[in-house]
Protein backbone atom coordinates (compact mmCIF):
# COMPACT_ATOMS: atom_id res chain seq x y z
CA UNK A 1 0.00 0.00 0.00
CA UNK A 2 1.33 3.66 -0.87
CA UNK A 3 0.88 6.11 0.90
CA UNK A 4 -0.54 9.57 -0.18
CA UNK A 5 2.10 12.51 -0.73
CA UNK A 6 1.12 15.35 1.67
CA UNK A 7 1.36 18.43 1.39
CA UNK A 8 2.40 20.81 -1.94
CA UNK A 9 4.42 18.69 -4.23
CA UNK A 10 7.83 20.47 -5.95
CA UNK A 11 7.14 19.16 -9.18
CA UNK A 12 4.22 20.98 -9.68
CA UNK A 13 3.93 25.30 -10.12
CA UNK A 14 0.63 26.97 -9.67
CA UNK A 15 -0.73 30.13 -9.68
CA UNK A 16 -4.10 30.72 -8.29
CA UNK A 17 -6.63 31.93 -10.96
CA UNK A 18 -7.07 35.94 -11.34
CA UNK A 19 -3.16 36.08 -9.82
CA UNK A 20 -0.19 36.67 -12.16
CA UNK A 21 2.84 34.96 -11.39
CA UNK A 22 5.34 36.59 -9.51
CA UNK A 23 8.50 38.30 -11.56
CA UNK A 24 11.51 39.14 -11.26
CA UNK A 25 11.09 42.66 -10.33
CA UNK A 26 8.90 41.63 -6.90
CA UNK A 27 11.54 40.29 -5.82
CA UNK A 28 14.55 42.43 -7.47
CA UNK A 29 16.86 42.82 -4.60
CA UNK A 30 17.00 42.21 -0.65
CA UNK A 31 14.25 43.60 1.73
CA UNK A 32 11.69 43.18 -1.15
CA UNK A 33 8.94 40.05 -1.03
CA UNK A 34 5.92 38.65 -2.01
CA UNK A 35 3.64 37.69 0.60
CA UNK A 36 0.25 35.54 -0.48
CA UNK A 37 -2.02 34.75 2.40
CA UNK A 38 -4.40 31.79 2.53
CA UNK A 39 -7.65 32.18 4.72
CA UNK A 40 -10.97 31.21 5.68
CA UNK A 41 -12.21 34.20 4.39
CA UNK A 42 -11.99 37.70 3.15
CA UNK A 43 -11.72 39.53 7.12
CA UNK A 44 -9.36 37.19 7.95
CA UNK A 45 -7.19 37.98 4.94
CA UNK A 46 -7.58 41.77 4.96
CA UNK A 47 -6.68 41.47 8.88
CA UNK A 48 -3.42 39.73 7.97
CA UNK A 49 -3.06 42.49 5.39
CA UNK A 50 -3.23 45.32 7.54
CA UNK A 51 -0.88 43.33 10.04
CA UNK A 52 1.63 43.56 7.59
CA UNK A 53 0.73 47.08 6.77
CA UNK A 54 1.36 48.42 10.33
CA UNK A 55 5.67 46.79 10.23
CA UNK A 56 6.25 47.86 6.48
CA UNK A 57 5.62 49.63 3.58
CA UNK A 58 3.28 47.65 1.43
CA UNK A 59 1.28 47.39 -1.98
CA UNK A 60 -2.12 46.01 -0.92
CA UNK A 61 -4.40 44.02 -2.67
CA UNK A 62 -8.12 44.98 -3.43
CA UNK A 63 -9.54 42.09 -3.37
CA UNK A 64 -9.21 38.28 -2.65
CA UNK A 65 -9.35 35.43 -5.11
CA UNK A 66 -10.81 31.74 -4.84
CA UNK A 67 -9.97 28.64 -6.48
CA UNK A 68 -12.88 26.75 -7.60
CA UNK A 69 -12.65 23.40 -5.31
CA UNK A 70 -10.80 24.72 -2.82
CA UNK A 71 -11.14 26.34 0.68
CA UNK A 72 -11.03 29.79 1.77
CA UNK A 73 -9.29 32.76 -0.02
CA UNK A 74 -5.90 33.78 -1.03
CA UNK A 75 -4.81 37.41 -0.89
CA UNK A 76 -1.24 38.21 -2.34
CA UNK A 77 0.69 41.94 -1.34
CA UNK A 78 3.92 43.42 -1.99
CA UNK A 79 6.46 44.29 0.60
CA UNK A 80 9.32 46.78 0.70
CA UNK A 81 11.29 46.45 4.14
CA UNK A 82 13.14 49.40 3.14
CA UNK A 83 10.16 51.83 3.52
CA UNK A 84 8.08 52.71 6.49
CA UNK A 85 4.68 52.11 6.68
CA UNK A 86 2.41 55.14 5.76
CA UNK A 87 1.04 56.82 9.27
Amino acid sequence: MKKARLGNPGDRSRVVPGMKPINEAHVAEPGLAVVEVAASDDETAFAVQELLAARCAIAPADRTTREPGEPGVRLRCFLDLHQEPDS
